[in-house]
């Protein structure tokens, strides 16, 4: 299961990088592979792995924010693994070539 997390705390600075970093923290420690975003981050893992994790996302996120909006968007495939690498290397299989994607730093 591939899962999109977006974790957005209202009512600070425009700024969200320090609120981020504390949710990343979890998600890092967590083991699950995943892959951070400009807009959210994709976490791979099964459903009983995952959605605990959106949980504790969100209520970190609830400690330093009384409003927190928690988008979550669901890929769910029977049997399907690697779905981080999958999906992104057969839109670039049927494009022809690699696409663009900004190095890291």
């Amino acid at each position: 299961m591939l899962v999109e997390l977006a974790v957005i705390p209202l009512g600070g600075d425009t700024h969200l990088s320090d609120e981020i970093a504390e949710v990343l923290k979890l998600i890092d420690a967590s083991g699950l592979p995943y892959e951070l975003t400009a807009a959210g981050t994709c976490i791979e893992g099964s459903w009983d792995e995952v959605m605990p994790l959106v949980r504790r996302c969100h209520e970190r996120s609830m400690q330093s924010s009384s409003h927190v909006i928690t988008l979550v968007k669901i890929e769910d495939e029977l049997r399907a693994t690697n779905k981080l690498v999958r999906n992104v290397t057969s839109v670039e299989q049927k494009v022809g070539r690699p696409l663009k994607r900004l190095p890291p730093g």
